[in-house]
């Protein structure tokens, strides 16, 4: 059962005025990839065929994944009325591809998937608050606090199905690492790259990613502050099975925070080349 409707979003406080035109590209971007909910849903159920409950849940997340999508998508047309959300997201849908065809997880195991979504709902609900800290602009910070806590929510339903698996599948510390650190690296892939291609470029431009992951990636980062590194480290360690709070949790996230700061730079020299 979603936690919220569009209907519930105050449309009528939306404020120009309060609008900052950087934010709006990276909204767009979102919209994208949170729409594609659904062709998830239809990877996963796939996935986790024999399981009932698992396939009920992953339902339930794409339907308010798709929410997600179409509410972020309704404040872009708001900001930015020249904007055609459905024709931007019909281009995402044709150009990129999930393996819907897979018959068991990219990731090896159902706990590796279980994790990598893990790192996904950390990702997502660390990004939203973010963005909802870093605009005035009403509308927008009511939906992507909604929009946090249900990735929050998510990031639960799925560490809960994990811990249920690895029960079972017994996989080590070393390797639920090595998952967790490739799905992180994997934010740089075609996914968002390719969303902002969609959502922000027009359609003669050919795609290119190196542009487009630059341009994205960077503006993205500059949304960060310190505190939202240290909250999601402590679930990408929860996650892997170590103390979410801690010196290494500590000393982790700090190391995150530079490594960003050192990213955003060389998006920056890339973009300025």
């Amino acid at each position: 059962m979603k936690h919220w409707r569009i209907e519930d979003v105050a449309w009528d406080r939306f404020d120009p005025a309060r609008v900052d035109p950087e934010l709006i590209p990276l909204v767009k971007a979102a919209a994208m990839v949170e729409r594609n909910g659904t062709d998830y849903a239809i990877y996963l159920n796939r996935v986790f065929g024999d399981d009932p409950d698992f396939r009920r849940a992953a339902d339930a997340w794409a339907e308010e994944e798709v929410q997600h999508g179409d509410a972020l998508g309704k404040w872009a047309t708001l900001a930015d009325p020249t904007w055609d959300y459905r024709s931007a997201f019909a281009r995402y849908k044709a150009g990129f591809r999930l393996p819907l065809d897979a018959e068991a997880s990219i990731r090896g195991s159902r706990t590796g998937e279980l994790i990598a979504r893990c790192m996904v709902e950390t990702g997502t609900s660390s990004y939203y608050t973010a963005l909802a800290d870093a605009t005035k602009e009403p509308v927008l910070q009511q939906i992507c606090r909604h929009i946090a806590a249900d990735e929050l929510r998510h990031f639960k339903l799925f560490y809960d199905h994990m811990r249920r698996y690895l029960a079972r599948e017994k996989i080590g510390l070393l390797h639920r690492l090595r998952i967790a650190a490739g799905r992180i690296g994997e934010s740089e892939d075609d996914e968002l790259a390719y969303a902002w291609h969609c959502a922000n470029e027009p359609a003669g431009v050919a795609y290119a990613h190196a542009r487009c992951s630059a341009t994205c990636m960077g503006r993205a980062m500059a949304l960060y502050r310190f505190r939202h590194i240290e909250r999601g480290m402590g679930m990408i360690f929860k996650a892997v099975g170590l103390r979410p709070r801690g010196r290494l949790s500590d000393l982790s996230a700090k190391t995150a925070w530079r490594l960003m700061q050192w990213r955003r730079q060389r998006f920056a020299a890339r973009l300025a080349a």
